[in-house]
Formats: structure tokens, sequence, C-alpha cells
């Protein structure tokens, strides 16, 4: 299926672009910003579905809406029209198009050139009337406040909040991209308002607070909960504006004469990430927790585990190479340790159920 989708070089048409060129059943061609209403209708010809993008919504001069919003719409409509075949079409509308102002004015009218055409051609029309729309790629400092805060925040610029309590509509561009390409594999003849889901709310002063904790990750070394929702849209927008030579961060390092203990990641409610090392001979631990429990992972290797009950004294041993991958788990009121039994240095991955609270370390010293 050949797509032409105008405004390709817009936010959501590099989107779209990249993710249309992932699947071998659809092929692409773009209208940019500058090509003629002529070349307009050569790629319209050529075209098995379209994907209208082309919009101004923050021109230097207001009569740009309806140059482009409306009358680059109704050019497109005729070239459909003139194909004398039923391309379906999705259009990008605006939830502004209840607002009695120029920009909501001049896409109510592009929506009503394509109703127009679909009630008299029968093609089928998609119009999605699209509210803040975020993610990779957005132009900062323009007309997305999301993209702003985490571009400027990314990169140390500052960000201006008037009213805190303002409440922003959201929808993220994966999730509107994943619509289209649905729409466009199973195209039905009419007039359709499709609705973008999820929609998210957030004020302005929680996107603040929300951003500004993705920024300071890298310092607490505390993650926000990222692997859902909206707080992973916002994140990976966030992530995006990120400049390659901030890629990298450093850790701090503890090191004495048994070897290094490194801190990695700390989550809010599932414990912490790190990582040891230990020379040959070298025991680590030596003590039993009341609540905290543990994984090991041994990375490189032979490591000794043992571990003694401190009120039966039970006592339980266990050996762990770096070639088998195994977790050992500590128990509460087991107390344990691990020792480098191999000729190299050791090398651990740990996981615990919560993280280190030097007031309450839940941590008792005591010999296996």
């Amino acid at each position: 299926m050949r797509v032409l989708v105008t405004g390709s070089g817009g936010f959501i048409g590099k989107n779209l672009i990249v993710h249309l060129n992932e699947h071998e059943e659809f092929s692409t061609t773009s209208y940019l910003r500058g090509d003629s209403v002529d070349q307009l209708s050569i790629l319209v010809n050529e075209a098995d579905a379209v994907v209208h993008l082309a919009g101004e919504n923050r021109p230097k001069d207001i009569t740009a809406f309806v140059t482009v919003n409306t009358d680059l719409t109704k050019s497109l409509c005729r070239a459909i029209q003139e194909t004398g075949r039923k391309i379906p079409l999705l259009l990008a509308s605006s939830i502004h198009v209840d607002m009695n102002e120029p920009y909501g004015n001049s896409k109510r009218d592009a929506e009503s050139a394509v109703k127009q055409m679909s009630e008299e051609t029968g093609n089928p029309v998609y119009i999605y009337r699209l509210p803040n729309v975020f993610g990779k790629w957005c132009k900062p400092n323009y007309n997305s406040v999301v993209a702003t805060f985490c571009h400027n925040i990314a990169n140390n610029l500052p960000i201006q909040v008037n009213n805190k309590s303002t409440n922003l509509r959201l929808v993220y561009v994966d999730d509107v991209v994943t619509d289209f390409l649905k729409v466009i594999r199973s195209f039905s003849e009419g007039i359709f308002y499709p609705i973008i889901e999820p929609e998210y709310n957030i004020s302005l002063g929680a996107l603040d607070t929300q951003i500004n904790a993705f920024k300071n990750c890298r310092k607490d070394l505390i993650v926000e909960q990222v692997g859902t929702g909206l707080v992973r849209a916002l994140y990976s927008t966030y992530m995006s504006y990120v400049s390659p030579d901030q890629f990298t961060y450093d850790l701090i390092r503890h090191g004495d004469e048994r070897g290094v203990f490194v801190e990695m990641l700390k989550t809010k409610d599932s414990g912490q990430f790190s990582y040891f090392t230990a020379h040959p001979g070298i025991t680590r631990g030596g003590h039993y927790h009341h609540s905290k429990t543990e994984k090991f992972l041994v990375i490189k290797g032979i490591a000794r585990f043992g571990f003694r009950h401190i009120v039966t004294n039970e006592s339980y041993e266990i050996l762990i190479s770096g070639e088998k991958p195994q977790v050992v788990e500590t128990v509460p009121g087991w107390t344990h340790d691990i020792t480098n039994i191999g000729e190299e240095e050791m090398l651990v991955m740990l996981w615990a159920n919560e993280i280190f609270d030097k007031e309450l370390p839940d941590t008792k010293s005591a010999k296996v």
C-alpha cells in the first residue's frame, strides 16, 4: 500500500513515516512544506491512502491558518476527487475546532471540506480531533509544553510555569501512530471520528515535578515508575532530548582491600540494584536481616555462600559459578556471607528488596 503523508517533516509525520517503513506492506511518499499544489496532485495520483498532517498552529501571520489548514486541505480533497478512486483519508484535526478563534476556525473548515468530499464521493474519511500530542522529535519551545519542559530540563535550561494548576490533555505519539496504522490497514466507507486512547491528564505543576524527577535520578539513583502509562511515555520523551554528550553519567565507586561496591539504581517501592567485586580468598557479608531480603547473581568467578540460622544454628553452604546463571537468595533470620574461592576476581550483581537506610539499616553483624 502506497501511503502519502503530508507534513511528513513534522513531529507526528516523522514518527509515522518511521513506523510505516518498518512494515513491508507499506511504501511511503511525502508532501513537505514548500512543495507545490501541482506536486500534491501528482503524489495523490500515486497513493492508495493519504494521512494529512500538514498544518499551521503558530504562524507569524495568522492568514497562514487559512492558507495551510483550510486551503491546502481543500486542494487535497480536489486532488483525491479527480483521481476517481476512493482513496481513504486520515485528517489530523484538533480539539480546538470548538473554539471561535483563527486556528480552531481553520481546522473546522478543513473538517468541513473533508466531510463534503466524503459525502459526494464515498471516500473513507477519518477525522482525528487530537489534544496535545507529545513524544520524541517534538519541537521544543514552540507549541508543546511537554517538549519544552523535557528539552529544557534535560539540557539545564530554565522553564516557566505561570499557573501550576493548569490542566493538560495529552496523547502519546506512539499511541497516535498505532491507531493510524490500525485504520490504514482496515478502512471502511464513511466518516469517522476516532479517539486516541489512552488520553492522559496532568497539571503543569505535576508535569514540572515529574520531569525534574527524571533528571534527579542520575544523582539520587531513584528511578520513577517508568514501566507503564503516562510516566513511561513522559520518561521516553524526556530521554529523547538527552544530548549524546549526556548519554553517560558517573556512579560512586566504593573500594577497599576486599574489592569495590557500586550502587546503580534505586526504586521507590521495589528495592535497589548494585554490584560488587571480591579478590580471591576475600569474604564479604557476615550479617543477617530481620526483614530485608536479597538476590545475588555471580557474573564472574566462583563463590561459596555460607548460611547459619541465628536461633537454631543450622548451617548451609552453596557453591556458585559465574558459568551457570543462578540466583542465591538471602532469607531473614539467616546470617550469610560470600567468599571468592576462585583464582580470579569475583563479580556479583545484587538486588535488595528495599533501599538501604543508614538510620534503619536492618543489617546485624554475625559470623556464619
